[in-house]
């Protein structure tokens, strides 16, 4: 085959990764592939900026359609970030026949759909492995290694910020504004750390990988979110002394075809494999009713690592070249959406009130629980030193959502609470 040429769109951390494997592997590429991959084009802000990385000046522009209306370039690589605009750069590359790799999250979660559409139209392949969680290749492994199974339950750490933070409050009892501080200064976190700590980043992540998992057209709005900001240093330690680690957990569960979505600090059982994943690592654990549990395990982000997978799919989208296969192997979304309602979403919960020290408060928390049939695994009062008012903690048996809703409801009402510390999802 001729060389296949590349329009690489984005010269950052995760372009220039891209770029030395692309020319430092190029033997390994020409062996899997048969055909010499070249990077043709690529797209700078600043063609005269300084950087890191050797490349022919001749190869950088700052025009993009420069690129797109290359009628050479074969496959465009996408790394520059952005939604609406990069969207529309995507789709006239394939309306041009041209080939994608990308590792955008926020375009795949919110426009997924639509450029997988217009791929299938012009026989184009459109490839993300990178957009979830970097280096791990659970895109694939989902759309392959899973193909003859049914999917019921993904369960991941799926951004890094997070497990740094939650990871550096556990192990060294830090509060969660001074990790921040530190991750933003390590550069593990954005100036604005919105998208990650408030879990929209994980939930763009569940969106794909919900959609590839149930074989549903899963949009960003079906995923309820809660991120960390609220989770404290006394929060974290009790679940230590109760032998559970605190993860900010995407799930995606599944049962007789109705499933439910969801970000959320939860509280995980020490015994659990994804309890240990610690630092900027990511982890997804999925169950498949023939296989049973599987986990997947590494770094989630980072230049090289993320360039990896990229260079993977570019490798892909060439071997079906050679086949003449091209668009025709993506995920068909065949399976009606049916969320879960919150009666039909269930699991363990974990309470820490504040609230009157006195004669009966005890007996009427637990009547509140009784009057919404949810059932208590354990019920334990803690003294605190810093903490006038009785701390009171409960982790139920599995309760459906809308229950303990209700619980929380009536709660608000009660003199003798105080206030409602903390509530969070157990698993394991």
């Amino acid at each position: 085959m001729k060389p296949i040429k590349v329009g690489l769109l984005g010269l950052g951390t995760v372009g220039t990764g891209v770029v030395r494997i692309v020319e430092g592997h190029q033997e390994d590429l020409q062996s899997q592939t048969g055909s010499a991959i070249e990077i043709a084009k690529v797209l700078v802000s600043n063609k005269n900026k300084a950087r890191d990385i050797s490349i022919d000046p001749s190869k950088l522009t700052e025009d993009p359609w420069e690129i797109i209306h290359n009628p050479d370039i074969d496959v465009i690589v996408e790394v520059m970030g952005g939604i609406e605009q990069t969207k529309s750069y995507i789709i006239e590359a394939l309306s041009r026949g041209k080939h994608v790799v990308t590792a955008n999250k926020d375009l795949m979660a919110l426009h997924g759909t639509e450029i997988m559409a217009v791929a299938q139209e012009h026989g184009c392949d459109v490839l993300y492995e990178a957009s979830v969680a970097g280096g791990i290749p659970i895109i694939r492994t989902l759309i392959e290694g899973f193909s003859s199974d049914r999917i019921t339950k993904i369960m991941g750490i799926v951004n890094g910020t997070t497990n740094y933070i939650l990871t550096k409050m556990s192990q060294e009892g830090a509060s969660y504004s001074d990790v921040l501080k530190e991750a933003q200064a390590l550069g593990y976190a954005e100036s604005d750390p919105t998208s990650d700590v408030e879990g929209l980043d994980a939930a763009r992540k569940m969106t794909i990988l919900a959609t590839l998992g149930f074989r549903a057209k899963v949009a960003l709005d079906d995923v309820s979110v809660q991120g960390i900001s609220s989770v404290s240093r006394e929060d974290i330690q009790y679940a230590k002394r109760l032998g559970y680690e605190l993860k900010l957990l995407g799930i995606a569960e599944r049962q007789d075809d109705e499933f439910s979505i969801s970000v959320q600090p939860t509280m995980v059982k020490q015994t659990h494999p994804i309890a240990s994943v610690n630092g900027v690592f990511n982890a997804v654990y999925v169950h498949g009713e023939a296989v049973g549990e599987t986990m997947f395990y590494g770094p989630g982000a980072g230049g090289m690592p993320t360039a990896t997978s990229i260079v993977a799919d570019l490798v892909a989208v060439v071997k079906n070249l050679k086949l003449g296969v091209n668009g025709k192997q993506g995920v068909m979304t065949y399976k009606e959406k049916k969320l879960k309602t919150d009666e039909q979403i269930s699991s363990k919960y974990f309470l820490l009130l504040h609230v009157a020290d006195r004669a009966g408060v005890l007996a009427r928390i637990t009547q509140v629980f009784a009057d919404f049939e949810v059932s208590l695994e354990s019920v334990l009062q803690q003294p605190n030193p810093v903490n006038p008012e009785a701390e009171i903690i409960v982790i139920t048996h599995d309760a459906n959502k809308a229950a303990i809703q209700k619980v929380l409801q009536t709660f608000e009402e009660l003199d003798v609470i105080r206030k409602v510390k903390s509530v969070y999802r157990v698993e394991g």
